[in-house]
């Protein structure tokens, strides 16, 4: 392997986020320090020996081989209402699928910061494929330990067209194995609302749109300075996480106190569900995001494969009509789901704070 030359500290944006190396660039070199542009403030760091609400807390793990599929149901929206997260086993979607987008993933970070740059935005041949680092690295105070292609879904087309090769064939076929998985979350969680037809319209507002990311987090010299990924819920209808076995994920606990973080465990073949803002403005308020966030690890490199499941760009996303027929007043206001998208975007990590652009004030 050729030596790579030292950077200094004020070439690195250059290094990492223009030329493509990411922060993998940065691991492969062998750095023995974190770059003061991956150093959070303390009250940012966090400690999973003090602050995963202790061995015994985890979130839902739920059988979707169940018999009972009234128990099954009830179990989701449980969840979904109390927890914001859970994880799903027998859920039909073949081990090898899994294993193989994990490896797709890793085989894309083997190509070269030449060939992963031809996809940084301002080379990307479709503005569907996106390769690139930390969240939003032009509003960030400090970067996060993290790189990724995110992969808009459009057409079978589009996609053996435009997205990478290397990952292209195992990141359509999860997807794609994942839809009855999707499908049923949804009709389930409608029910959950007393919600039993799901027309063309809402099938739309639930799940109009899909994107992949291929999420990679190398090996951190100084875990305990920086982040994987800040404190965010997500903006999207649903999310369906597969993790590696290294693990990293923290989900906030909502039934004890606001400092309680609890770590996701990865189990074998089991893909985490969690609900999205957009689920919960349109559930006004039943089923609840909550704040995540990944640490950096000193030891393995890790990746992590989550599809967004999202209303489409033009669609007005507001508590379900259903929702106020019963006489509940609406908690949020009308917001077209591009302009939601846009302000998550246009700032840093800071945890529910894309939520509050919604609500409406009292």
């Amino acid at each position: 392997m050729p030596k790579i030359p030292i950077i200094y500290l004020e070439n690195i944006n250059e290094y990492v986020l223009n030329q493509g190396h990411g922060v993998k660039g940065l691991a492969d070199m062998g750095i023995k320090s974190l770059p003061r542009q991956y150093i959070h403030p303390q009250e940012e760091r966090f400690n999973t020996i003090s602050d995963d609400g202790g061995e015994d807390r985890s979130i839902p793990i739920i059988d979707m081989s169940n018999d009972d599929d009234h128990a099954m149901e009830t179990l989701i929206c449980n969840a979904a209402e109390k927890w914001g997260f859970f994880q799903l086993i027998n859920h039909g979607v073949p081990l090898k699928v899994l294993e193989d987008v994990k490896a797709a993933t890793y085989r894309f970070f083997e190509l070269s910061a030449q060939e992963k740059s031809m996809y940084l935005k301002e080379n990307s041949p479709s503005s569907c494929v996106r390769y690139g680092t930390s969240f939003v690295p032009e509003a960030e105070m400090a970067l996060e330990w993290k790189d990724y292609p995110s992969l808009f879904f459009v057409s079978d087309e589009e996609t053996l067209s435009r997205w990478p090769l290397a990952c292209r064939a195992e990141a359509l076929e999860y997807m794609k194995s994942s839809e009855n998985v999707i499908r049923n979350l949804v009709k389930i969680l409608m029910k959950g609302l007393n919600i039993h037809d799901i027309d063309e319209k809402k099938e739309s507002l639930l799940m109009g749109t899909k994107r992949i990311n291929l999420n990679y987090y190398p090996k951190c010299p100084n875990p305990e300075l920086t982040v994987g990924v800040g404190r965010h819920s997500d903006v999207s209808t649903l999310t369906v996480l597969l993790q590696d076995d290294v693990g990293g994920l923290y989900v906030r606990g909502l039934d004890a106190g606001a400092e309680s973080w609890i770590h996701v465990p990865p189990i074998k073949g089991a893909l985490v569900i969690n609900i999205g803002d957009a689920l919960q403005i349109l559930s006004n308020g039943k089923y609840k995001s909550v704040e995540h966030r990944v640490t950096a690890n000193g030891r393995n490199n890790r990746v992590s494969i989550p599809i967004f499941v999202n209303p489409r760009p033009n669609d007005i996303i507001a508590p379900l009509q259903e929702m106020m027929d019963g006489g509940e007043k609406p908690k949020y206001r009308e917001v077209l789901y591009s302009d939601y998208v846009k302000y998550f975007f246009k700032k840093a990590h800071d945890g529910k704070a894309t939520i509050e652009f919604a609500k409406i004030s009292n």
